[in-house]
């Protein structure tokens, strides 16, 4: 792998690439692409991993793309001409997870703040959350079911990854670019790891998200929606026995909030019949990035 020291100053960069200060850091600032370290002085340092980065989104941009869609690109890494490097960094990123999965399975929080800062050195937020954090809960959930780790384990590995994924999403500067979007979980819903990190991907993407995370008692999100007035609504399930609930808040909330846009997420639409799944297939946003990103394009 690359080594990964930080060497370069922002004007370095700056010269090495052809490109203005001021965008270097508005990139940062926008897309959190690549993430510099900083020396004591408070200043910006890269590493030769994020040159190649920002040359691969440079020529992406010299031939008639938008920044926003080479970022897009990179991290949905669908791009045929992805460079070798990226690759690598894709395997390292997992690598991490894993050993990151090991400190949180022995309690070391210590270790476990230095695996995840690693990521965060060299991938954005929402792709180690997506990409790595998100398959880690799922093993971590599946471990729990099949005794392979005890509910403390699982207790402590959960609260973890949630206060991180809190700390990023707070971090992220709210634009307001797209619609609002209200995100909570569906009645009687505890585990909001998942909704986290789908909020997590509206703000990136410039959506004002009002998060509101576990279930809250009945009648209050009409009272949220009434005062915030958002164009979406995002319930998440992940207890099969919870759906028939949300489906009812669903229906109430189409009666009540005819232009409202509503989407339902979570591992327990998963698990459902391909009958119930075609019937709900126009709330259904999916799991993954891509399915997110389709779903919304046929929701503006």
């Amino acid at each position: 792998m690359q080594k990964i020291k930080a060497k370069y100053n922002i004007k370095a960069v700056s010269n090495m690439l052809g490109i203005q200060a001021g965008t270097l850091r508005a990139w940062e600032r926008r897309y959190q692409i690549i993430r510099p370290s900083r020396n004591e002085a408070g200043h910006r340092l890269y590493t030769d991993d994020h040159i190649q980065t920002l040359k691969w989104l440079l020529d992406k941009v010299n031939k008639g793309f938008t920044i926003s869609q080479a970022v897009s690109l990179l991290e949905n890494s669908e791009d045929v001409t992805t460079p070798p490097h990226l690759k690598e960094e894709k395997n390292h990123l997992t690598a991490t997870g894993d050993q990151l999965l090991q400190c949180l399975l022995s309690f070391n929080e210590r270790a476990a703040q230095f695996k995840l800062d690693e990521a965060f050195s060299l991938f954005t937020p929402e792709t180690v959350a997506i990409d790595m954090i998100g398959p880690l809960l799922v093993k971590i959930g599946d471990m729990w079911e099949n005794n392979e780790i005890t509910s403390a384990h699982e207790h402590f590995a959960s609260n973890f990854l949630r206060s991180r994924i809190g700390m990023m999403l707070l971090t992220i500067p709210a634009e307001g670019i797209q619609p609002k979007a209200l995100l909570v979980c569906g009645p009687n819903e505890k585990h909001e790891l998942g909704l986290l990190i789908f909020a997590l991907f509206l703000k990136r993407r410039g959506y004002e998200v009002v998060y509101l995370g576990q279930s809250i008692a009945g009648g209050d999100i009409e009272v949220v929606i009434n005062e915030i007035k958002p164009s979406f609504v995002f319930m998440s399930c992940t207890l099969e026995q919870n759906i028939p609930m949300t489906i009812r808040l669903v229906e109430s909330l189409d009666e009540q909030f005819p232009d409202l846009k509503i989407g339902l997420g979570g591992y327990a639409y998963e698990t459902l019949p391909e009958l119930d799944i075609r019937s709900l297939e126009s709330y259904l946003v999916g799991s993954t990035k891509k399915e997110w990103e389709e779903w919304l394009q046929k929701n503006v």
